[in-house]
């Protein structure tokens, strides 16, 4: 099944009107969902769906946040586990590392949907964007607003496959511009204060560079911190669409120019209408690529997650 955005709406709303329209159990359903972290807008988005989402259906949550340690989230799944939790929904650290613990729920009874990041074992279901598309669309913007020449850094993340699949996507796009070169590859965590110390240090390292591709929006704002403070005619461009960053792209001469964006709010709620669609016998889909937008400065006056 491939949800483009136009068609996502709808498609939410089916699934609810089917999960919703079984019998009422004696017993409120618990959900359990665990988080690969929750220091970061994207996700915190996709915890406040979920929480008014099952406060609409009487239905009990169970969140975690696993602080990117496979080994805490592996321990987060099997207490929930051990709560009688009905569906799991998983936002893995490690889409590897966690496949015993998704072993674990599936033995259980536990239905799983997987998250924004696919993980190994039987999950009932992934729903994610586009990520390939996601770095293809924000390198061939990049590209383009470089007029197919230049210098051009990758700030790369987590090896989870969403992440590799972005920077797999700008790669892609970048090698479609003959006069651009990427000349750096470092990993900036996903996370702001180090990303502005990678981005400083392929700054120095890279004296004509004039564009840098972020995996996140997170990141992205402490490279954009670095570039300002070197004064440089450095271009930027990122994935994801947070609001912080849409406010950046919005201001007069920005230095970042688009991101391409996700909607995390109708991710979960997807994923929970599938969820609970298993859980009354229905027929899923495996997996559930949902589209994504490039946003500029143009789209950025009317966009929001």
């Amino acid at each position: 099944m491939r949800i483009a955005k136009k068609t996502l709406a709808l498609t939410v709303a089916s699934l609810w009107t089917l999960a919703l329209s079984a019998p009422v159990l004696a017993e409120p359903l618990k959900i359990g969902m665990s988080f690969q972290e929750l220091n970061n807008p994207y996700f915190v988005t996709m915890k406040e769906a979920l929480t008014e989402a099952a406060a609409t259906m009487g239905a009990t949550v169970v969140i975690t946040d696993a602080r990117h340690d496979v080994s805490k989230q592996i321990s987060d799944v099997e207490d929930m586990i051990q709560k009688k939790i009905d569906i799991l929904l998983l936002n893995p650290t490690d889409s590897v590392g966690i496949q015993s613990a998704v072993k674990s729920a599936h033995a259980a009874g536990v239905v799983v949907v997987a998250v924004d990041a696919n993980a190994q074992g039987p999950v009932d279901s992934f729903v994610g964007s586009k990520n390939f598309d996601a770095g293809q669309l924000a390198c061939t913007y990049l590209g383009n607003a470089l007029k197919g020449s230049g210098d051009v850094a990758i700030l790369d993340g987590i090896p989870v496959v969403p992440i590799l699949e972005r920077v797999r996507g700008c790669r892609d796009a970048l090698a479609k511009f003959p006069g651009i070169k990427i000349v750096s590859v470092q990993n900036g965590k996903q996370e702001r204060d180090r990303a502005l110390t990678v981005t400083e240090n392929i700054l120095q390292a890279n004296r004509n560079l004039k564009g840098i591709f972020s995996v996140n929006d997170t990141g992205s704002m402490g490279a954009l911190t670095a570039i300002d403070i070197s004064g440089k005619d450095i271009k930027l461009v990122s994935v994801d669409g947070a609001p912080e960053a849409i406010k950046a792209i919005l201001k007069p001469n920005s230095k970042f120019i688009a991101t391409a964006a996700q909607y995390p709010r109708d991710q979960i709620r997807l994923a929970l209408g599938i969820a609970l669609a298993k859980k009354w016998g229905a027929n899923v889909p495996a997996s559930v690529p949902v589209d994504v937008k490039l946003i500029d400065k143009a789209g950025a006056k009317t966009f929001s997650w």
